[in-house]
């Protein structure tokens, strides 16, 4: 349900309260290129929105987006998890590959995981022209790792460190420490006598937590998400301190539109490249009033009618400012989705019939369908032809595709595993630009698609080895990420991934298993 028009006064006001820093120089605009949009959900499924099959929850501003453009079938995040698909978009390299850096999910204190230097996605529009921006979720990572991040003083690096020019972001997940906002390199509205101190190993707050005052939270939480309570939730981790610049919750899907608008407007005369990091429906699930209610399916089903205002209000904006013509959007998420992940909101008990993967195989965290098959919408009026296409498509593409898009030219050793997808927006090819695709899981887990074919080695002995992401086994989110044998699929025919044809087809399985070996060892896809 949309926000009342006189809402929006209080949007744009909320982003001048917040500030809103900008590039020095400015350029006179170009229409070489087009503006480029590029929205990511958080934990949002294959079948949570309506132009995708949802019918108990209605997403009428995203289906007018899909309705006007280029509607995937078979995208794909190249992980199950949050940081390494994000990883993977901004720089169009698998996260697997990264060595130096941690890309696993990382904590709100964790080092950034782009090494300054690293070509990509911003930085290399930025060289075309582009002013670029980031407002909303970050997580992956802050600082060189050399010292703990101090947030009272400038964080960095970080986002304008690896290509942005302007950043409002928070660190990590909404359900992680510290809770704050950060604007370029400082934490906004910071009271210098409040510092922040935070921890994941020790409590280092007098704030009461989660697991010694269950009676002070809105909603129950599990052990891991019991550390410090801030605004009536508690989270993982330890937050001492910056009480002023602490969000609430019910404050946050205002604050990404108003600052994605605020960027907008300045930038309207020149081309922009704009990231914008949802929050939802990722836990803590909490839903501004208006959409309390709103969807058939309790309070993950109001997130994503919240999902659909704030990309409502967005697209909004380019309208008013006579813009949609001249941007490219781009819709998607960070992987699959999961009704239980820490906290108990009754996401499960009140899906009433809703199927957040539209029936696929396995969630978040699991490299099976249901945890990295995800929707992938594009708009660019007069340009992508209308229509649903079954390509196959990767995040890690969208760094090659804007590229083109941008007459750049990658460097040979840069987005190793980007391929250029322009043609199949524009319409100009009906022949597939991408024919297979590796999935990383946690626990180890990785599983390659080539064709029709699917498969999933055992990784019972990367978690042997304790070369996991540190999931408990016991918990049962995780459990099934252990593949004791090797999984093989073809989704043609089994695109639920029931039946396994591993001992019916071993020269199959053993082709993508060595197939899978080499493009690990060749440390590129891209030809």
């Amino acid at each position: 349900m949309p926000l009342p028009e006189q809402s929006l006064p209080v949007v744009l006001a909320l982003a001048g309260l917040l500030g809103m820093t900008s590039p020095s120089v400015i350029h006179a605009r170009s229409n070489e290129h087009p503006n480029i949009v590029v929205i990511v959900t958080d934990d949002l499924g294959y079948g949570d929105l309506s132009c995708y099959g949802a019918t108990r929850i209605h997403t009428s501003n995203v289906d007018r987006l899909a309705a006007q453009g280029l509607r995937f079938t078979e995208a794909y995040a190249p992980a199950s998890t949050c940081t390494p698909s994000r990883y993977a978009l901004l720089t169009g390299c698998y996260a697997w590959r990264q060595k130096a850096r941690k890309t696993t999910i990382l904590d709100g204190d964790a080092p950034l995981a782009i090494e300054p230097g690293t070509l990509t996605l911003p930085s290399m529009l930025r060289r075309a022209g582009y002013i670029t921006g980031v407002v909303g979720k970050w997580h992956l990572g802050l600082g060189d790792g050399q010292t703990p991040v101090n947030f009272n003083e400038q964080i960095k690096p970080g986002p304008l460190e690896v290509g942005f020019d302007y950043s409002c972001i928070i660190p990590a997940t909404v359900d992680r420490v510290p809770c704050v906002w950060i604007e370029n390199h400082r934490v906004v509205g910071l009271d210098p006598a409040d510092p922040i101190r935070v921890s994941y190993l020790t409590n280092v707050s007098t704030d009461p937590t989660g697991l010694q005052h269950p009676e002070l939270l809105k909603v129950p939480a599990d052990k891991q998400h019991s550390g410090t309570i801030v605004d009536g939730i508690s989270r993982i981790g330890y937050m001492q301190g910056g009480h002023a610049a602490r969000w609430r919750d019910e404050e946050l899907a205002k604050t990404v539109v108003a600052k994605s608008i605020a960027f907008i407007q300045e930038h309207k005369d020149r081309p922009f490249f704009l990231y914008v990091g949802m929050f939802e429906p990722h836990v803590p699930r909490t839903a501004e009033k208006p959409f309390v209610g709103t969807s058939q399916c309790g309070v993950r089903g109001d997130v994503i009618a919240q999902i659909d205002w704030e990309t409502g209000q967005i697209l909004g904006a380019l309208d008013r400012l006579k813009l949609a013509d001249d941007t490219l959007v781009l819709f998607t998420s960070d992987n699959g989705p999961i009704f239980f992940d820490g906290y108990y909101d009754r996401s499960r008990e009140d899906a009433n019939g809703h199927k957040p993967a539209d029936g696929l195989r396995g969630w978040k965290y699991l490299v099976y369908e249901g945890g990295t098959r995800i929707s992938f919408i594009v708009r660019w009026p007069g340009k992508v032809p209308v229509r649903v296409s079954p390509r196959m498509f990767c995040l890690t593409d969208v760094t090659a595709t804007c590229a083109a898009l941008a007459g750049q030219k990658l460097p040979e050793d840069a987005a190793v595993d980007s391929l250029n997808q322009l043609p199949v927006f524009l319409g100009q090819t009906r022949q597939p630009v991408r024919d297979g695709v590796v999935q990383q899981g946690i626990s180890g887990s990785m599983a390659i698609r080539r064709g029709d074919w699917k498969y999933i080695p055992s990784n019972a002995d990367a978690v042997a080895a304790g070369m996991g992401s540190g999931a408990n086994p016991d918990d049962p989110r995780f459990a099934a990420a252990i593949i004791r044998e090797p999984v093989l699929c073809n989704l043609a025919n089994d695109p639920y991934e029931n039946k396994n044809l591993a001992a019916k087809y071993p020269e199959k399985a053993a082709q993508l298993s060595a197939l899978l070996k080499k493009i690990q060892s060749d440390g590129r896809s891209r030809p």
